[in-house]
Order: structure tokens, then sequence, then C-alpha cells
């Protein structure tokens, strides 16, 4: 069973100047005390051709991380303009969030972003050579797509390997952002049953007490379109007309 639950995700600052930081706040729950840190990536797909485009925007550790319920703001900068193909600088991409303990991802947040310019002209006529400052981010807060790995939670074995995954929790269906060809970052394991579903996540919920950890609390942020409580197993069908996927967990 995973040790430890996202359990709300709220966009903040959204929708932005391209060239503003991304901002997230997160809440996760803590089943029992972790002696070794959290790892947190922000990534930018920057294409949909290649992963050699992709940009990890920031990497925090949060650790040792006690019993409890946790909530902390993840801010990274924007992506570097100059490693974006000109041709994929307008349009749908994505952005991801991944934590991973002991050097094993096991869940993984991703969001699509739809960048535009924010004058009309300039969206009806684009310029030959992509205006990062005149463009607007926005993040399709409310349709996150989510997917879990089974990992060795466990004390590392004699030999130092945490050892492989073991299969992933959640189902992950074969393009896991694949949206108008935009490409996934694909974990390893096989394809199972989802075992840690038993809670319907919420940030609302006070059932644990907030327990200081390396980061600052930050309080919860109000519920809007830019916050999503990730909902039970069951994934609704997917939206034809939007550049989003139904969100699974």
């Amino acid at each position: 069973m995973a040790k430890v639950h996202i359990t709300n995700v709220v966009v903040l600052d959204n929708p932005s100047s391209f060239l503003n930081p991304f901002q997230f706040q997160l809440t996760f729950e803590c089943i029992e005390k972790l002696e070794e840190d959290l790892e947190w990536k922000m990534i930018y797909v920057g294409s949909a051709e290649s992963e050699a485009f992709d940009q990890v925007l920031d990497t925090i550790y949060v650790g040792p991380v006690p019993e409890g319920r946790h909530i902390f703001v993840f801010q990274a900068e924007p992506p570097n303009v100059s490693r974006i193909p000109e041709q994929d600088a307008v349009g749908v991409t994505v952005v991801l969030l991944t934590c991973s303990y002991r050097n094993q991802e096991f869940v993984r947040v991703g969001y699509f972003i739809n960048n535009e310019y924010a004058d009309p002209e300039l969206r009806e006529n684009p310029p030959p050579k992509p205006l990062f400052h005149k463009m607007t981010r926005n993040i399709l807060a409310t349709k996150p797509r989510v997917t879990r790995f089974k990992i060795n939670w466990d004390d590392t074995p004699a030999n130092g390997v945490a050892g492989p995954s073991s299969g992933l929790d959640g189902e992950v269906a074969a393009d896991d952002m694949g949206t108008n060809g935009i490409h996934h970052h694909d974990g390893e394991g096989n394809e199972g049953e989802d075992d840690d579903d038993d809670e319907q996540m919420d940030a609302g919920s006070d059932s644990n007490s907030q327990q200081q950890h390396s980061l600052h609390h930050h309080p919860p942020a109000e519920h809007d379109e830019n916050s999503i409580a990730l909902p039970p197993t069951e994934m609704p069908e997917f939206n034809e007309n939007s550049n989003s996927l139904a969100m699974e967990c």
C-alpha cells in the first residue's frame, strides 16, 4: 500500500503570463513517518516530437516526513524559451508533477496547457518568431491526469538496491497524455489493479492535523476552477471536445 497520497492540487495564478512562475499548492497525506526525503519534480514538455525538449523546471526535497496531512506550494520558474522549438511555442502542451521515494517514482500528475497570444490580432496573424512575453499560459486545472506506480516503500535491501517497481497502482492508457500527439513519460512496471484507491482525495478533510516538515506550510487555497480534489478510481469518459483527458487515480 502506498504510504503517501496526494489529496488535492490547486493551480495558483492561472491563467497567467507565459513568463510568470508556475505555482501549484499540493496537499498530501502520509500514513506513517518516512525516514527519507520525498523528491518532487516539475517538468515542462517542450515538444510532442521528442522528450529531448522536456525541461525539469525545479526539483525539491521534502523530508523527513512525519505522519499526517501536509500542504506546500511548489513554485518554479517558466521554461527556458530558447529550448522550445518555435513550431511548438503556441498551442497545447503538458506540465508534469512527479513524486519519488528512494529514486522510485510513485505518482505523476499531468496537466494540459494552452499557450496563446493575448492579443487577438497576434492570434490571427502569429509572428514568424514566437513572442513569449505576449503569450498567456492557461493550465486546464480541472482536467489532470494522475498515474500511480507501486514501489518498494520498505527499507532498502542489504545490497543497497530498492528493487524495481512491481506494477502500476492505476491503469495507464497507451497514450497517457495523448491529445494532439503529446507524448507522456512512461514508468516501469506492469499494468495492474489499484490497491490504494480506498479514499476519495479531499483537501478539506481535517482528520489529520498539519505536521511541520522541511518546507513551510501554506494556508489551503479556496476551491475554484483552479482547484481539483482528486476523485475515486472510476474514470469518467473522455471529453472529445476538449484538449484534456479525464483523470484517473
